[in-house]
């Protein structure tokens, strides 16, 4: 499973949604996803963007964590 930090990196920032839409012109329905981890996917232009403007690399943002399986 993939984590996103993107909730983290703006706590962590002291920034809100409202913030980066101004800052970076991204749909707030985007971030507001991205947010709450609830997207399936994302534009590389939208990562590279929002990477830029909290100054973290795609390893800080995007993460993956090991799912265990039952039963197997």
């Amino acid at each position: 499973m993939i984590k996103c930090n993107f909730s983290t990196l703006l706590g962590a920032r002291k920034l809100k949604i409202t913030d980066v839409v101004r800052d970076t012109g991204i749909n707030r329905s985007t971030l507001t996803r991205l947010y709450h981890e609830q997207t399936t996917r994302i534009d590389f232009e939208t990562l590279e963007v929002l990477c830029k403007y909290l100054k973290c690399d795609i390893a800080d943002f995007l993460e993956i964590h090991d799912i265990e399986m039952n039963g197997d």
